[in-house]
């Protein structure tokens, strides 16, 4: 049947491109992600981000969340709050400090994130970390310590006592 070869031909053709620019896609989130990783305390934004990438902010969010599960602001911030946890865990920098020298420009947004991810303010996790990782291995003591991503963490007496 003539008819029916011509739209199994047709679909091939028209999802080659598909699955090539889909590749595409992946290659550039890849290459933001790392962008994050290294360069977590510049500022970025997501228009930048999505200009480098040559997509637009919209179409950078969405493929991003759906490959990594989160949005990129997101992912950004928790880079930002795992550096936190290491410099507020060595005890030497205020909370001011951490705060700029991870790249957040807000004080009030830093502490407010760092609370969401790690369940405890800044200034409190300052406190309590440096008692609870006392001699382990810092190999260790970031695994331990590492904050949870995509959910909110409980606030729980024990880590106020």
């Amino acid at each position: 049947m003539p008819g029916h070869s011509g739209g199994t031909y047709h679909s091939q053709v028209t999802s080659r491109p598909a699955a090539a620019q889909r590749l595409r896609d992946l290659a550039r989130l890849r290459r933001v992600r790392d962008r994050i990783d290294r360069e977590y305390a510049r500022p970025l934004n997501v228009e930048a981000l999505a200009r480098d990438a040559h997509m637009s902010a919209g179409h950078l969010s969405r493929e991003f969340r759906l490959a990594y599960g989160e949005s990129p602001y997101a992912y950004l911030m928790t880079r930002r709050i795992e550096r936190a946890m290491a410099l507020l865990r060595r005890g030497d920098l205020s909370v001011t400090e951490v705060c700029f020298a991870v790249g957040c420009l807000s004080l009030g947004t830093f502490s407010t994130r760092f609370t969401e991810l790690v369940g405890m303010p800044p200034s409190a996790y300052r406190r309590l970390a440096a008692d609870a990782t006392e001699g382990m291995p810092p190999c260790v003591s970031k695994q331990v310590t590492r904050p949870i991503r995509n959910r909110e963490a409980p606030i729980t007496e024990s880590h106020l006592a």
